[in-house]
This record gives structure tokens, C-alpha cells and sequence, in this order.
């Protein structure tokens, strides 16, 4: 799907806001109500829209610790990266997921409530599985930039 300026724009709009109306969202795109429904539709099913949801504060839910992990394996054998993604999967301590080139193999940010909840989580995680050779966390002082910053 080719985005223009209008798409853009509807796509900044929501995700500023996305419980915006459609007549609210139109109004502040400056189009009609239906020329607007048929643009975000047609972004939903072109999958540029993935999903809505809600954007919490961290802190406020009771996640004050919040780390970034670099893993590195031994090897790229597919059993032990396919073992290490479900465990990844599985914990909703990990909030995303990198698969990356450089020294890590993957990068992790990982919010948890305190660090006896994030010392828990890697070992019954990470410390267990076969096929790392490293880790390294670093510790976030300060979120800057991007959702909740």
C-alpha cells in the first residue's frame, strides 16, 4: 500500500490518540467522516495498523525496575534459538525483543516491580537455558524518548 500525506497525517493522529472518534479524527485531518473511516480501514487491512491498545505508566503499575539485557549465544543452532524466543514468549517481563547484529545476539527490555522481581525473573529464565554465553544488563536511569518518556 502506497501511504500518502492524508495516511500520514491519520496515522501521527492515532497514534497521539487512538481513542479518538472517526468525526474527531476527520475534523482534526481536516476530512469528511466517511473519506476517514475509509482511509483508517483501508490501513487496518493493509495491516500498516497492526492493533489499538492502551499505553500504561510503569511506575504507577507498580513497575519501577526497568533493564535492558544483551544476550549473546554460543551458537545460532535453530533448537536453541527456538527455545530461547519461547522462553522470551513466555514472560511478560519482557516487554520487546531484538533480534540484532553487533556483540548481542538479542536485545531485551524488561520491566519488573523491584530488583527481588527482576533478580527472580533471570533465574528462572535466562540463567537456565542452555546456549548462552552472555549477559549483560543495564540498568534505565531515565526514559527519554518514545511511549510513557
Amino acid at each position: 500500500m502506497h501511504l500518502e500525506e492524508r495516511d500520514h497525517q491519520l496515522l501521527a493522529l492515532l497514534q497521539d490518540n487512538a481513542r479518538l472518534s472517526n468525526q474527531e479524527l476527520a475534523e482534526r485531518a481536516g476530512m469528511s467522516p466517511s473519506s476517514c473511516w475509509r482511509r483508517v480501514r483501508a490501513l487496518e487491512d493493509a495491516g500498516v495498523i497492526l492493533r489499538y491498545r492502551a499505553e500504561i505508566d510503569p511506575r504507577r503499575a507498580g513497575l519501577g525496575f526497568h533493564a535492558i539485557i544483551h544476550v549473546q549465544l554460543t551458537r545460532h543452532a535453530r533448537d536453541l534459538v527456538e527455545r530461547f524466543v519461547a522462553e522470551v514468549m513466555r514472560h511478560d517481563e519482557v516487554i520487546d525483543c531484538f533480534a540484532t547484529t553487533g556483540a548481542a545476539d538479542y536485545h531485551l527490555r524488561v520491566l519488573c516491580a523491584d530488583l527481588d522481581a527482576f533478580n527472580a525473573f533471570m533465574e528462572r529464565t535466562l540463567f537456565r537455558l542452555d546456549g548462552i554465553a552472555n549477559i549483560q544488563t543495564n540498568l534505565v536511569l531515565r526514559h527519554i524518548k518514545g511511549p510513557s518518556a
